[in-house]
């Protein structure tokens, strides 16, 4: 009983009223919420979308769409990476951190996620002009079992990061990151 009063609680709290005289013009009494967005808690589910770096350890074809293999890793940037370097062992206390990332990859163990046939993916390619573009998600797959089929110079392999936005059980975006 206890736990139900507070989640009504907690659920009251979250209701915003709308006064008479308010900009929206809505009649007194009436409840809102704020507005979606993509980034907001839905639910007890947490974000509806989150978007982290990882590397893609296998991708293979599942019923209409996809499986993969993907191990999520810290991208530190700043005074982050600098202290997480020192604390990694990587630097000593002072030393600049190369490129200015440090990656922390505590687990290594990669969690799988569905992939829809129609996952945006972008690659980088041509090295010597930077440039990223858009692939199919069966070339991707092809391309982290360590094959290239359309030839492209690009910048890619077991190392190759990618920027991934995930919802719920579904990677739904590859972007891969530029490294030096």
């Amino acid at each position: 009983m206890k736990t139900s009063l507070a989640v009504l609680a907690t659920l009251a709290a979250l209701v915003v009223v709308v006064p008479a005289s308010s900009e929206s013009g809505g009649p007194a009494g009436v409840t809102a919420t704020p507005p979606a967005s993509a980034f907001l808690p839905k639910g007890m589910f947490g974000p509806r979308q989150t978007v982290f770096f990882g590397y893609a350890r296998s991708l293979k074809r599942a019923g209409s769409g996809y499986v993969a293999r993907i191990d999520p890793t810290l991208m530190l940037t700043g005074v982050t990476a600098s202290a997480a370097a020192v604390e990694d062992g990587v630097l000593q206390p002072g030393e600049p951190v190369p490129n200015d990332y440090h990656e922390r990859n505590e687990s290594k163990r990669p969690l799988m996620y569905r992939v829809p046939a129609n996952a945006h993916v972008s690659v980088i390619v041509n090295p010597g002009n930077l440039r990223s573009i858009v692939v199919p998600v069966s070339e991707l797959a092809l391309i982290v079992r360590g094959k290239n089929p359309q030839k492209r110079a690009g910048l890619w392999g077991p190392t190759s990061g990618f920027w991934i936005r995930v919802q719920g059980d579904a990677a739904l975006a590859f972007d891969q990151a530029y490294r030096p």
